[in-house]
């Protein structure tokens, strides 16, 4: 069913004041851990040892994209630079890969020891060849349910220790042999049938396969969970909505956020109203979409939580809805929580913290460099907090126009910008060093918020009212360089349609982006925002794009699947560019454009 196509060569943050909140000794009851009948005995230490130093070497050579956001950091960023900002215009697809699966995927591959890791719509994972995009094995996944939020998708895979790890839509992990494409285990990670699915990319970290998973839109109670890389025996879970055990999700009754945005509540009814609701937790949302970012030296995890339950009306769930639109930081080894963050209290208008966090250095209000995280909200924010306590360092200016600012929804309806895909949806950033910039993508795609009380009927999606979006004509986008320094756009290029897709950046000055609903793939100017080459594909290119090189020859790669959400065009593409030899031996002679402006 699937074919190849060869085609050719080869703003200052506040003072004190601010509610960033350490983790109670309560909260550890938030962990559900599982434990191992006794010590992991020296074998299984020294294999887990060997697959993590062989993991870290690969994301520390270049060449490769040996996770979903390159490395740990999940900057987006490579250090390769044979494609320069001076050839760029010459980049032309190497290979096309056909999977035969016409449907929206968002996936992003992983690239290792010369062999590209896809994972497709419906569950499909298939091994190419990075050079040429020959097939080597393909696994296809046999769905026992198939309830989800968004259609089948899956955004990417795991490799770690010989074995690619895949999270399903009808809730299972599934590890794989790497060489083969065999099973190795697959396991239930939760009840699909209630709602609970898995679309996002696992991260492998310390002999352990973590994954989030989705079910807001159909009130479940979401969760992390962490397996053992070699068994599949569950290691812990953490509960995205904590219990009155825990803590509750009730919080500090957060009207504004530090830099004195209000969240439209009427806190006194809320409290009036939270006896009468007060099991509201048990089906309270708190979907994790995405790929979490992580700390080896802090031994932290950072989470990014979505949306409660039901979307649009906060009636029947007071309080801060913790830890619902947080960045949240676990311990690897625990699945405790260390300190969380949350970007839209008691939310009312699907305002996820959708997009993977990425770890940085960032100044704090008076001028020192600290260890960061950064995550571009639905909200129409970038937040750049203390990568070590949570402590909100900065807030970026609004990165679209912003219409009727979370005005409560009503039964007539208001329309809003940001609407439901933001903002910025599940687009990843890239971050570059050597600018400074986060690289994101942010719509102006005002909708309609209808808010009607309803019953939770699972695993029906659970809204309490809904929205409708506005004219295609009302709607675009924008390529956005954030400067994380000062939370100011350092440029913005506009896009004639909405983007949902991602970036990437290389340290050749240049930024990719994917994500238009008119099938077109950029790269700009990573320093001034400027096009330089553009590709027109059969369908929408609706999934980030990476980078590797094998041999001689650095490729950058992107699906070009289309998307649901926005119904751009769908399509079965894998497609890998790279430069023409003349070009990519003038580029090995001649030092790329960065380093002739003194870049790094």
């Amino acid at each position: 069913m699937a074919t190849n196509t060869s085609v050719g060569a080869a703003a200052a943050a506040p003072a004190p004041g601010h509610r960033w909140l350490r983790a109670a000794a309560a909260l550890v009851l938030g962990v559900t851990p599982v434990l191992a009948c006794g010590n992991r005995g020296a074998d299984a230490s020294r294999q887990t040892a060997h697959a993590d130093t062989t993991l870290r070497r690969a994301m520390a050579d270049g060449q490769a994209w040996p996770s979903y956001g390159r490395d740990y950091t999940n900057r987006r960023w490579s250090p390769l630079s044979q494609i320069t900002t001076a050839n760029v215009a010459a980049l032309a697809p190497a290979w096309i890969f056909h999977s035969g699966i016409v449907h929206s995927s968002e996936s992003s591959p992983i690239v290792v020891d010369g062999v590209m890791y896809l994972s497709t719509a419906l569950n499909h994972v298939v091994a190419l060849d990075a050079t040429t995009g020959v097939k080597k094995w393909e696994y296809v996944h046999s769905y026992r349910t198939t309830v989800d939020c968004c259609g089948p998708i899956n955004r990417g895979v795991a490799v770690y220790d010989g074995r690619v790890y895949m999270a399903t839509v009808d809730a299972r992990l599934v590890a794989l042999d790497a060489a083969t494409g065999q099973k190795a285990w697959d396991v239930v990670v939760g009840d699909n049938l209630a709602g609970i699915h898995l679309d996002g990319a696992p991260i492998a970290v310390d002999g352990k396969i973590v994954v989030g998973v989705s079910g807001g839109e159909q009130g479940c109670r979401c969760y992390v969970d962490a397996y053992d890389a070699r068994t599949g025996r569950r290691v812990w879970r953490w509960y995205t909505i904590p219990s009155p055990a825990a803590g509750g999700w009730w919080g500090t009754w957060r009207t504004a956020d530090e830099w004195g945005q209000s969240f439209g509540r009427d806190v006194d009814r809320e409290r009036a109203d939270s006896a009468r609701y007060s099991d509201s937790w048990r089906h309270g949302g708190g979907p994790v979409w995405h790929h979490p970012a992580y700390d080896p030296e802090m031994h932290m995890l950072f989470i990014n939580v979505g949306n409660p339950a039901p979307d649009n009306d906060g009636t029947t769930r007071p309080g801060d809805n913790l830890y619902t639109d947080c960045i949240v930081a676990l311990d690897v080894n625990t699945g405790t929580v260390k300190w969380y963050y949350q970007e839209v209290s008691h939310d009312l208008w699907d305002y996820d913290a959708t997009t993977p966090p990425m770890l940085l250095d960032a100044p704090d209000g008076q001028g020192h460099s600290v260890k960061a995280v950064a995550e571009a909200g639905k909200d129409g924010f970038v937040y750049v907090l203390d990568r070590a306590t949570g402590r909100p360092l900065r807030k970026s200016v609004p990165l679209a126009p912003l219409l009727r600012y979370m005005q409560p929804p009503t039964p007539e309806g208001v329309i809003e910008n940001p609407g439901t895909l933001g903002g910025s949806d599940w687009s990843p950033m890239a971050y570059s060093p050597q600018t400074g910039y986060a690289y994101a993508e942010e719509n102006y795609f005002p909708m309609k918020y209808r808010q009607k009380l309803e019953s939770l009927q699972p695993p029906a999606q659970w809204w309490d009212g809904g929205v409708v979006a506005t004219p295609a004509k009302d709607r675009y986008g924008f390529y956005t360089a954030v400067d994380l320094a000062t939370g100011k756009i350092a440029w913005q290029a506009r896009s004639p349609t909405p983007l949902i897709g991602g970036a990437m950046a290389t340290a050749s000055g240049l930024v990719f982006f994917a994500g238009a609903a008119d099938d077109t793939f950029v790269a700009l100017d990573a320093r001034t925002g400027h096009e330089l080459w553009r590709y027109s594909a059969d369908a929408g290119v609706n999934a980030p794009p990476i980078t590797y090189q094998v041999g001689e020859t650095q490729f950058v790669a992107v699906a070009a699947t289309g998307l649901l959400n926005l119904n751009d065009r769908r399509g079965d593409e894998m497609i890998a560019f790279a430069l023409p030899p003349a070009t990519r031996l003038a580029a090995r002679i001649a030092p790329s454009d960065s380093a002739a402006r003194g870049g790094p």
